[in-house]
């Protein structure tokens, strides 16, 4: 069986990963000269850092797995810090405990936080009677008529903003928060719902956790996230390395116009033509790519998928990595970073001390202090109209008040994802399902990435694997499947 991969971000590279230990012969197509999407590694001040994700949710799977299986176990590192915090009207608080994606189980995981009238807030739904969630609704909809506008404008939006730079007031609970949504529609409270959550979570961890021991003679807890020594933007180059010793071609530079099918004097199978012209054949299409460009491939196909992924919307960013003398700042930032409101008006959302949280930053420079803030949510991108000096500046200005760090850079590097992260609405679990639908009767197609089943590292992961299986288990007869 012959698959073609059109896309070599990290679901594309999976895919072809997965499809080749099932037994087919992969050819991976990637229009831009480089493989990754939005991993990729670069230097700042002579240092090596991530310039687009940083680091992987290790509670879920599938990219650690991938990364060992890639020959990139040894490189595996946790955080060397935690402590966050919440740069809130002004004040740096501590990250609070206690909650799923900012819901608490209890009001009091928000002091320091929240005022007394919106813990006050918070108490009441206990009290209120139940609020209908049907299909879908948007999680900040919903958590502020539980709990109050001040949970969702304090940490929920900052904590999701963080993930799809969005706006919570939009963003489905279905889609973007889904073991929420599911203990939401079975319990009345919404905080008796996120307790139920996080017990669950915590016996998961248990069971799953080796019995090692702790300094203090508990189980070591496992790692949340999880980064690579020299930058997850070393995952691509990996698992491509992987993929060509298993037999993979892999070329880039390659822009696909369309897919098509049967290929030509058969019943089966597709042809992908390429925007040179050029004509490949194969049995089936995995498209690992961007909404957008999912959408004009598939748009003489499939136009039903087609339709529903142009209309999918997108928010751009950019991500300012700055390095600065040590002797320059005096005593350093503490903790891992920060996240910002965004109700504060600030023109940074967040900021992450990279020589604090990763220690192969600290250790490759400790003449140096890395680090880097993001700049761009959905609606808000005007911001990024501003050159690379000026969001350098207005990073610095905002570092300079929540921090008091008032030294000048020795080197910035300013990345920009232009329609890098995929929005999910209300409805948004629904449309994926019809795209699903559309793709599926048309035979020989499947699809994958970040606009399908989440934007993290591990989701991403997930969704390639799952578009190679479904392929492969589509190359099975009927009669011999079990």
């Amino acid at each position: 069986m012959h698959v073609i991969v059109i896309g070599g971000g990290v679901s594309g590279l999976a895919a072809a990963h997965r499809l080749l230990a099932g037994g087919a012969s992969v050819t991976l197509l990637e229009a831009s000269p480089r493989l990754g999407g939005k991993l990729l590694t670069g230097e700042v001040a002579g240092t090596a850092v991530d310039l687009g994700a940083e680091s992987m949710l290790a509670r879920r799977p599938e990219a650690v797995r991938l990364a060992r299986e890639a020959g990139l176990g040894d490189a595996l590192q946790p955080p060397a810090v935690a402590g966050a915090a919440v740069w809130s009207r002004g004040e740096m608080c501590a990250m609070p405990k206690g909650h799923v994606m900012g819901v608490p189980g209890e009001p009091e995981a928000l002091s320091g936080l929240l005022s007394e009238a919106g813990r006050a807030r918070v108490a009441e739904d206990a009290r209120l009677p139940a609020t209908e969630v049907g299909e879908d609704v948007a999680i900040g909809e919903y958590v502020a008529a539980r709990v109050g506008r001040e949970v969702v404008d304090r940490l929920v939006e900052p904590l999701l903003g963080g993930v799809y730079a969005g706006d919570a007031y939009r963003i489905s609970m279905r889609a973007a928060v889904p073991q929420l949504y599911e203990a939401a529609r079975g319990e009345p409270s919404l905080l008796a719902a996120v307790r139920g959550l996080l017990r669950a979570q915590a016996e998961t961890q248990r069971q799953a956790q080796p019995r090692t021991q702790g300094s203090a003679g508990a189980p070591a807890g496992s790692p949340v996230f999880m980064g690579l020594e020299g930058g997850v933007g070393r995952l691509p180059g990996a698992v491509a390395r992987a993929c060509r010793d298993a037999g993979a071609e892999i070329r880039t530079g390659v822009a696909v116009r369309t897919v098509r099918g049967p290929r030509t004097g058969t019943r089966s199978g597709r042809e992908v033509v390429t925007e040179a012209g050029e004509v490949f054949a194969a049995d089936a299409v995995v498209l690992a790519v961007p909404a957008p460009r999912a959408a004009a491939i598939l748009a003489d196909e499939v136009p039903a998928a087609a339709a529903e992924l142009d209309a999918v919307e997108y928010a751009s960013m950019a991500l300012v990595t700055m390095a600065f003398r040590r002797p320059d700042i005096g005593a350093p930032p503490q903790g891992s970073g920060f996240l910002v409101p965004p109700v504060d008006g600030r023109t940074i959302k967040a900021s992450t001390f990279s020589s604090n949280k990763w220690g192969w930053v600290a250790a490759s420079s400790p003449g140096l202090f890395v680090l880097r803030t993001s700049v761009g949510r959905y609606g808000e991108e005007r911001v990024l109209e501003q050159d690379d000096a000026d969001l350098v500046e207005l990073s610095l200005r905002d570092l300079r008040e929540a921090t008091g760090l008032s030294a000048a850079p020795v080197d910035s590097v300013v990345t920009r994802w232009d329609g890098g992260l995929p929005q999910y609405p209300v409805g948004h679990t629904e449309r994926v399902e019809r795209v699903r639908r559309a793709v599926g009767e048309a035979g020989g197609l499947a699809v994958c990435g970040a606009v399908y089943e989440g934007v993290g590292i591990p989701a991403c992961v997930g969704s390639g694997v799952r578009a190679a299986e479904q392929t492969l288990a589509r190359a099975v007869p009927e009669d011999e499947r079990e």
